[in-house]
């Protein structure tokens, strides 16, 4: 992505870079962080307050690379947020963290960010859950994010993982359960499609 200033309308879009777990989200964020504080622009990040397991307010990758971060819960108005702050500092880009844990309506909200503040938004997160069903935040997202960019992790198999298998302490599929479930790898399996149905059907082991 070209990096443009703050408050152009006619460049800022709103990105959705989705993935299966693994694939590196977190990090591809915090590089393109890293990328605006280098040339002496000031990028706002956001990450689930759901999510925890790095500590409150902070997006940490599996290498090793982190970053604090503001939070949104359900009910924060992302769009307020972003426009207090860039009325206090200049805020050249907005990254958020965790993008499935976003209600709909806070999609709308990172929009008139991009369209009305004319700030670049990019989105980082799954797109579907445990049994292969869309987020509310990713569904949002597909459906009206300027550019859509898939980020690419591996099966066992060799093949695309696109599918985020949820597994309990034996190894064994879990089929049942809220959609919400903090976890890293000791919770989850990246999968090709082909072996998450297997899984998901009892005739393959993750």
């Amino acid at each position: 992505m070209r990096m443009t200033g703050a408050g152009d309308a006619r460049v800022a879009k709103l990105y959705f870079y989705y993935a299966s777990m693994n694939a590196g989200k977190s990090t591809v964020l915090l590089q393109a962080g890293f990328n605006y504080r280098e040339r002496g622009m000031n990028p706002l990040l956001f990450t689930a307050a759901v999510d925890d397991r790095a500590g409150q307010g902070t997006i940490a990758s599996r290498i090793g690379l982190s970053a604090p971060a503001d939070v949104f819960a359900a009910n924060t108005d992302l769009f307020a947020a972003v426009a207090a702050a860039h009325a206090a500092d200049t805020v050249h880009c907005v990254l958020v963290d965790e993008a499935q844990f976003l209600t709909r309506a806070q999609v709308w909200q990172l929009a008139r960010v991009a369209d009305e503040l004319g700030i670049p938004v990019l989105c980082y997160g799954l797109r579907t859950d445990f049994l292969g069903h869309l987020f509310e935040g990713s569904s949002a997202l597909l459906a009206i994010a300027d550019v859509l960019s898939e980020l690419k992790a591996v099966c066992a198999c060799g093949r695309k993982a696109t599918m985020n298998l949820r597994i309990d302490a034996a190894g064994r599929a879990v089929t049942s359960g809220q959609q919400t479930e903090i976890g890293g790898n000791d919770r989850y399996v990246a999968l090709c499609r082909r072996h998450f149905a297997a899984a998901l059907a009892g005739t393959h082991q993750p």
